[in-house]
């Protein structure tokens, strides 16, 4: 067994982790289906790797996600933090003995559960099998997804996924407005604040106990508020009792987060914020992934995609896909049957690939993340380039056509299509990759390459995004279906071939620059604005001086003479 472990830390990394496990609890299904698609039904991909199983008090099996989610008080909606399998604990009796006056209980409304959450929930409690297969459900596919597209507020409320009791940890007491919450120094505060780290630290060791050889962790964290401090100080507890586990870190941020700031205040706290969290996030890592564009409806990654940046429920799923592509290689067995093997290429375990990806050539853990959503066919049909040219970066302030000889990344293709349509075999896709890299101007001095059959399944709650473009297996049309909506959901489009990669290129120069300019203009330099702030937040000189050394750091390993040349503290 090779498990991974997941942590969710934060509002926006709950969105993208909510859209993951939906993708994982459909390919569930579909491989247990007999009317699916055969890439579905193979059990190519070893699912183990990511779940559990388990059983309830009353002897009932279960397989839920290996996942630690942490939140807000209140963020969960409808959805008990107890999950729905599991009994939950008894109500505690609000009697006292001692006390013989008058006793009031103030106790907020429940959430109420959007169409798509009652359909779940009548599936789940109506023990009729008839009524359930006589095709008149009472709530039809169609009113579910156009309600989701008007509704959605939590990460929950478009859940398909059944939850381990541990895996659910709100914030209790911490008494704050979530537009409250949003510095470094908060999150660090809430960490230590009673015995928030210690219960944290408790149901992540739960999961990894339970491992019989885990593979790694995978990290998500919202680094745009104080989740990024709260979970920086986890990490730190997490390199401490487990120092030889690998740990792939996601630092993931809505559109909304970039738009710039009313005041001079605001703009000097938030770029100290992410200088500082940057830099602290990645000292406990040896991977960093950072994604998060100032517009995703606006992007090239977006060419055939109709998104609405405003909606965590739209852009989340983007980073959602591309995270579920980038974790295909660390499921795929690799000594499988014959069947398997011709289904599956270029397996990597979460160690591997860090490996690969920062120990070839010059230490580097900054990653840039790159994906094709619907990534165009092999033999580029319709006047589409190719599909290497159609990967585009969801990592910001990323320079466009970087040469880097030293450059190493990973590459994902899964679901891909042939001519005319058709499923791509294996060395096929090999053989186009290749001479897309032979025609190129540049290659990297290293390149890993994984593919996979199987395309991305789109499960019903998956948000209305694809432009009129797409078609029902996620192919590129020659142009739009006239009299068709604008934007399609899961009941038009069911699949999906995707490309995602990861790279450590100087491309992320802009990014490390722009963070290490920041904190020394604001935070470090004679007479800074925002040393006080830096203060609040409990840092000293000589903690401001080592967040300086790590992003400084990071610039010389990718280009020694900026930084040979630069003024130093």
């Amino acid at each position: 067994m090779r498990e991974i472990v997941t942590v969710q830390v934060g509002t926006y990394a709950n969105f993208v982790g909510s859209h993951f496990w939906n993708f994982q609890d459909e390919l569930l299904g579909l491989a247990e289906d007999p009317h699916s698609n055969e890439v579905f039904r193979g059990q190519y991909l070893d699912m183990d790797v990511l779940y559990r199983a388990g059983e309830t008090q009353q002897g009932i099996s279960t397989y839920t996600p290996r996942v630690l989610s942490i939140g807000l008080q209140g963020s969960l909606g409808s959805m008990s933090s107890q999950g729905t399998l599991y009994n939950e604990d008894p109500p505690v009796s609000l009697e006292v003995p001692t006390w013989t006056g008058n006793i009031s209980t103030q106790a907020s409304e429940a959430q109420k559960k959007n169409l798509f959450l009652q359909s779940l929930y009548e599936e789940h409690t109506n023990n009729d099998v008839n009524s359930q297969n006589n095709g008149s459900s009472k709530i039809q596919d169609k009113d579910m997804v156009e309600n989701l597209e008007n509704v959605v507020q939590y990460w929950t409320d478009y859940s398909k996924v059944h939850y381990h009791p541990k895996s659910l940890y709100e914030l209790n007491g911490l008494w704050v407005e979530p537009h409250q919450f949003d510095n470094y120094g908060a999150g660090k505060d809430a960490f230590h604040e009673g015995l928030r780290g210690e219960e944290m630290t408790d149901r992540l060791r739960f999961f990894i106990e339970d491992c019989d050889h885990i593979q790694g962790i995978q990290f998500i964290v919202d680094d745009s508020g104080a989740y990024s401090g709260m979970a920086a100080d986890f990490l730190e507890n997490i390199a401490d009792e487990y120092s030889n586990t690998p740990l792939l870190l996601y630092a993931v941020r809505p559109p909304h987060t970039h738009i710039n700031p009313r005041s001079m205040k605001e703009r000097i706290l938030q770029n100290l914020h992410d200088a500082v969290s940057f830099s602290k996030l990645s000292s406990f890592t040896k991977l960093i992934v950072p994604a998060g564009l100032p517009s995703l409806s606006g992007s090239k990654a977006s060419k055939f995609l109709s998104i609405k940046d405003e909606k965590p429920y739209h852009t989340s799923a983007i980073y959602a896909s591309a995270l579920h592509s980038l974790s295909l290689p660390f499921r795929i067995s690799p000594t499988g049957p014959t069947d398997v093997a011709s289904h599956t290429y270029g397996a990597l375990s979460m160690g591997e690939a860090i490996q690969i990806l920062s120990g070839q050539a010059r230490q580097n853990i900054v990653q840039i993340l790159d994906v094709a959503m619907p990534a165009p066919s092999l033999t580029g049909e319709h006047g589409y380039s190719s599909l290497l040219a159609n990967l585009h970066p969801l990592t910001s302030e990323t320079a466009e056509d970087a040469e880097d000889m030293q450059a190493t990344e990973s590459v994902i293709i899964h679901g891909a299509r042939g001519s005319e349509g058709h499923p791509a075999k294996l060395s096929e896709v090999k053989d186009a990759i290749e001479a897309a890299y032979e025609h190129a101007s540049t290659r990297p001095r290293f390149s890993h390459l994984s593919i996979a059959s199987c395309p991305l399944p789109i499960p019903l709650p998956f948000p209305s995004i694809f432009r009129n473009m797409v078609g029902q297996n996620g192919q590129i049309l020659s142009g739009p279906i006239s009299g068709c909506s604008q934007s399609k959901g899961s009941l038009d489009v069911h699949s999906m071939p995707m490309a995602a990669r990861l790279r450590s290129s100087t491309a992320v120069l802009p990014f490390l620059e722009n963070r290490l300019g920041n904190l020394r203009r604001f935070g470090t330099e004679r007479g800074a604005m925002g040393a006080e702030i830096l203060r609040s937040w409990g840092f000293g000189k000589d903690d401001i001086d080592e967040v300086a050394e790590t992003l400084s750091r990071m610039v010389m390993n990718l280009d020694p003479p900026s930084e040979g040349s630069s003024d130093s503290d």
